[in-house]
């Protein structure tokens, strides 16, 4: 039998499941390894986008014109960084800093008693 139309009715075995982490069916079960967010290693796998890119030097980038310094920053998929990017996600902590730096990160005070408001006078 060849590896034509006959034999693809006995392919059956699957390489990857889905992930625990990221839920995709990227989970390759002879590795172990998550391709789509490096599970089960601590750090989340993304696509790194170098600091403070012009818009005409990220066009270039992503069409792979310019060289990089660093092989892992190559931007093969600006629509890739986008969906795994910051705020995507819930930001249980990173949500609350802007609130908080307003007033220099206090913590343990208490709110002083407001004064009650006098009846409007009609």
């Amino acid at each position: 039998m060849g590896k034509g139309t006959g034999s693809f009715g006995k392919r059956r075995n699957k390489t990857h499941t889905l992930c625990v982490r990221c839920g995709r069916r990227s989970f390759h079960l002879q590795k172990s390894r998550c391709s789509a967010c490096a599970f089960p290693a601590a750090r989340k796998r993304t696509c790194k986008l170098p600091a403070a890119l012009p818009p005409l030097k990220l066009y270039f980038c992503s069409l792979n014109l310019l060289p990089h310094r660093n092989s892992s920053t190559y931007n093969w998929s600006v629509k890739a960084i986008r969906r795994k990017t910051t705020g995507t996600g819930r930001m249980r902590y990173l949500r609350h800093v802007p609130r908080r730096f307003k007033t220099g990160f206090r913590e343990g005070t208490e709110a002083a008693p407001r004064k009650k408001v006098a009846a409007a006078s009609a």
